[in-house]
């Protein structure tokens, strides 16, 4: 006899220094579920490291509230100014390290897989990703382009877990 699957318990994070987005879908079989998204924005008028700082604990606070599982982080574009390249960095690293540092598996899409993921093609806009976020996740409500993103990594990572449940 079958017992019954576990539900599973998917942060999907999009990390950006002004404004890094989060979501949290739970994942049952084929059936996902919204959990909860939100945004973390510091203020651009703190230095640096405080920002960062900022980013660290809020992501910490979201792992702690919603016990998630495991985490998927979207990889970033490559930006043509390498300062801004280098800042988005480590805000991206702010959303590795802290769910590794809690224990979970952290695994890294990039937009083109999470677009595809959701939307069906790795072409799409940020519209198209609210839409269809909003179509898959109705409990979600309408959300900031930077909370769709993440939960669209979350969905990502779980259609990714459940490819490699079947391989």
């Amino acid at each position: 006899m079958n017992s019954p699957i576990r539900p599973i318990r998917i942060l999907g994070l999009d990390p950006g220094l002004r404004r890094t987005g989060w979501g949290v879908i739970s994942c049952e079989g084929a059936r996902l579920t919204h959990v909860a998204h939100g945004v973390i924005a510091p203020r651009d008028t703190l230095a640096f490291a405080e920002r960062l700082r900022i980013l660290f604990a809020e992501i910490e606070a979201v792992i702690e509230a919603h016990a998630p599982d495991e985490a998927a982080v979207e990889e970033t574009f490559m930006n043509a100014n390498a300062q801004s390249a280098l800042k988005l960095g480590h805000a991206r690293a702010m959303a590795l390290v802290v769910p590794a540092r809690a224990g979970l598996p952290v695994a890294e899409y990039a937009a083109t897989v999470v677009k595809k993921a959701v939307v069906g093609t790795g072409g799409a806009d940020k519209a198209q990703v609210g839409w269809m976020i909003a179509r898959l996740l109705p409990t979600a409500g309408k959300t900031a382009s930077d909370s769709a993103d993440a939960l669209a990594v979350a969905i990502a990572h779980a259609h990714a877990r459940t490819a490699r449940r079947v391989a």
